[in-house]
């Protein structure tokens, strides 16, 4: 089994992104402002913590904007290279983004709550460069766009991860103690956390390294 990335979302400050990426992450998680959930900083934050990602990297932006001319503004503002679309887009299409950004890579997340899923996520995987599985419910009332804690079914996401050829980033009530399980079920291209590696909202180093070593130990 090839090694699985790991993604550290919900990025606070410029030193805990230092500690995620010193701890292993290929990409950190950086959430502007959303309807609910964990980790909304602002975005002069975003901005700044950003700006200190090294090469090799990826700086993921979560928005829950859905117009593509909104998108392409806000990234302009923030300059990350990733660009974690929660919602679905209804305004403005993939291409319209490719267009004005250039290098910037779109992931969308698909909420993994039926069958319904596994026809959405077929749908735009063409479109995009990654598609991230997670247990939001965007049809609540408050709608809920991820940080949730949940864990959704990862057989259902198994098969989504078989029928599409985009990489696939597993979300969804992760920590130590069941990523491998998920990794095994699911095979994603990348682990995302948020709420799993954390104590008293404040990212844990203890917690990062064993995270980091359940997952180093299913490639093992």
């Amino acid at each position: 089994m090839q090694n699985t990335r790991v993604k550290i979302c919900c990025i606070r400050s410029v030193a805990e992104a230092e500690l995620a990426v010193r701890s292993g992450a290929s990409a950190v998680g950086l959430v502007s402002a959303m309807p609910s959930g964990p980790g909304v900083i602002s975005e002069e934050r975003i901005a700044r913590i950003a700006a200190t990602i090294p090469p090799g990297v990826a700086s993921f932006l979560l928005t829950s904007l859905q117009s593509a001319s909104a998108i392409i503004e806000q990234q302009k503002r923030l300059c990350v290279n990733t660009l974690q679309l929660c919602d679905r887009l209804v305004e403005g299409t993939y291409g319209e983004l490719r267009q004005s950004l250039p290098g910037v890579s779109l992931v969308q997340v698909i909420h993994v709550r039926g069958e319904d899923s596994l026809a959405e996520a077929m749908e735009v995987a063409p479109a995009v460069d990654a598609i991230l599985l997670d247990s939001g419910n965007p049809q609540s009332a408050v709608k809920q766009l991820g940080g949730t804690g949940r864990r959704h079914d990862w057989n259902l996401s198994r098969r989504i991860r078989e029928s599409v050829r985009a990489p696939i980033y597993l979300a969804g009530g992760l920590r130590p103690e069941n990523v491998a399980e998920a990794i095994d079920t699911v095979q994603p291209f990348s682990v995302d956390v948020c709420s799993g590696v954390r104590t008293h909202d404040r990212l844990d180093e203890s917690k990062l390294a064993a995270f980091f070593d359940a997952v180093r130990d299913v490639a093992q």
